[in-house]
């Protein structure tokens, strides 16, 4: 499933299913197929462009988001804390986002992570959030974890989240791209620290 998973760059990512799933697709080059599921995980324009939304969606594909985004964006379907649903063969369900010592992402903005079960896998997309007690009923095979510290994770905070939650695979999120964003030296960082924990991909970038 590892194989599967795709970075786009600084948070954007995709899944090839099916379905086929883009979560905060960013500055993406439009596809011949259309995706199934777009997942946006907040209202932020590096993980909501409406122009990237309208490059790769589809008429029939399923938008995801929270309800600052749906209140923006015609035809995205509402997913609240906790709540899932079911695509295909996926379930995808929604989990708190937030950042309790930072205003850049507050709780009552509802932004949103999701773990996605697909193929046997549990995928969790943590989205623009710092460590939270949601986190603790969340175990995944694969946690995709933001690392740019900016109202986010720093490097050694997930480094704590990944022992704690121990995922078999660990993607960092939020690097490479952005001035905002975190740099490839961090990620590998991340990949020293948890080396007896989780195995870190260090994606290549594919647009």
């Amino acid at each position: 499933m590892i194989e599967n998973i795709k970075w786009l760059g600084h948070g954007s990512f995709m899944i090839e299913g099916p379905p086929f799933i883009y979560i905060d697709p960013w500055r993406v080059v439009k596809q011949v197929f259309h995706p199934d599921v777009i997942l946006i995980s907040h209202e932020h324009y590096d993980h909501f462009s409406v122009a990237d939304i309208n490059k790769i969606k589809g008429p029939e594909t399923r938008i995801i988001s929270n309800e600052t985004v749906a209140a923006q964006f015609d035809g995205v379907t509402v997913l609240r804390p906790w709540q899932s649903m079911s695509i295909e063969r996926a379930s995808i369900k929604a989990v708190p986002a937030y950042s309790p010592e930072s205003m850049q992402h507050p709780q009552e903005a509802g932004g949103l992570g999701f773990v996605i079960s697909l193929n046997l896998y549990d995928i969790y997309y943590a989205g623009d959030t710092q460590q939270i007690p949601e986190m603790d009923r969340i175990q995944p095979d694969i946690a995709i974890l933001p690392i740019d510290g900016n109202g986010t994770l720093t490097v050694e905070q997930a480094a704590k989240v990944i022992r704690k939650m121990r995922p078999r695979w660990v993607i960092p999120s939020n690097w490479g791209t952005s001035a905002e964003g975190a740099s490839s030296m961090d990620a590998k960082q991340l990949k020293e620290l948890v080396r007896d924990y989780a195995k870190v991909i260090i994606p290549e970038q594919t647009r």
